[in-house]
């Protein structure tokens, strides 16, 4: 499959940090999705867990808003391709849970890129998947 993408660094780096990342910490689970391709593929890699379309991914994301009283992700480090339509970023989240539980991950992500919406996402998490 062939992933072209006219998007540059700026938009690349804001489609995932301040499209994706920042939607799904305000909990605006509609807002984020409308970053996936409907036939999108999203593979937690290091827990070998695998999620196809956004059905799945809807249910997925709803299931960690709801199970965490706050999301945060932060201190991200991007590196981009433009060219093919690609970004993979490091970052911490954390994770607070309603009894006060604080769960932080130290995660990379890999997406491509078709036209101005995620093809694919592969994940990989220091600690227990919380994407499942």
């Amino acid at each position: 499959m062939q992933y072209e993408s006219a998007l540059g660094r700026e938009q690349l780096v804001d489609l995932a940090i301040k499209r994706y990342f920042a939607n799904v910490d305000a909990k605006n689970l509609d807002a984020a999705m409308e970053c996936f391709h409907d036939e999108a593929l999203f593979c937690v890699q290091s827990a070998f867990v695998r999620h196809s379309g956004k059905a799945e991914i809807r249910r997925m994301l709803g299931d960690l808003m709801d199970n965490y009283e706050t999301v945060v992700h932060r201190d991200f480090i991007c590196t981009v391709d433009e060219k093919n339509g690609r970004i993979a970023a490091s970052f911490e989240a954390v994770l607070t849970a309603a009894d006060g539980t604080v769960t932080r991950l130290h995660n990379t992500n890999f997406w491509r890129v078709r036209g101005d919406k995620f093809q694919e996402v592969y994940v990989y998490m220091s600690g227990a998947n919380p994407l499942i």
